[in-house]
C-alpha cells in the first residue's frame, strides 16, 4: 500500500468519503445492508451525498466491517489507518 498523508482539509476527506459511497454503491449486497441499517431509501441516499454528516456515517459503516474496510483500502491503495484519520476530519468524530 502506498503511504499517503492525511487530508489537509475536510473537503479532501469528503472527496474520499464520496469514493467510499461509490465503492458501496457498486456492491448490491453491501448497499442493501447500508439501506437496512439507515432506514433510508436509495433516492434519499443519493440526495444526501453532499451532506458531510451522511458521508461521515457511510465512513463509519465501512469502518464497522473489517472485511469491507480491507477491500476498500486494497481497491484505493491506502492504509486503513488513513481512513481513520480521514474520519476525524468529518462531522461527529470522536476526539482521540
Amino acid at each position: 500500500m502506498k503511504q499517503v498523508t492525511a487530508p489537509e482539509s475536510s473537503s479532501e476527506a469528503e472527496i474520499l468519503a464520496l469514493r467510499v459511497v461509490a465503492f458501496i454503491a457498486q456492491r448490491d449486497n453491501v448497499l442493501h445492508q447500508l439501506i437496512v441499517q439507515t432506514g433510508m431509501t436509495p433516492s434519499t441516499l443519493r440526495e444526501r451525498t453532499n451532506d458531510p454528516e451522511f458521508l461521515a456515517g457511510v465512513v463509519d459503516f465501512l469502518l464497522s466491517n473489517e472485511q469491507l474496510l480491507l477491500e476498500f483500502c486494497k481497491f484505493e491503495k491506502l492504509a486503513p489507518a488513513r481512513l481513520l484519520r480521514i474520519r476525524q476530519k468529518l462531522p461527529g468524530a470522536t476526539i482521540s
